[in-house]
């Protein structure tokens, strides 16, 4: 199972916040299922297109 994240680079919202928000939903909606291993920062960060620190924020922000 893929993780399915798309980000609007023209959206008023912060990528990270992008990223956090759909993480999550997924989870609530139980499209991850539990002890789903999200991937690495770099890894994430290269297949989005965007900095490893925009993924590390969003992990960081699910975190808490």
């Amino acid at each position: 199972m893929a993780l399915q994240i798309t980000v609007d680079p023209d959206s008023a919202t912060a990528p990270f916040e992008q990223i956090r928000a759909q993480i999550a939903d997924q989870v609530r909606s139980g499209t991850l299922p539990v002890g789903y291993k999200l991937p690495t920062v770099r890894g994430f960060a290269g297949e989005l297109g965007l900095a490893a620190n925009t993924v590390a924020k969003a992990y960081r922000a699910l975190e808490s």
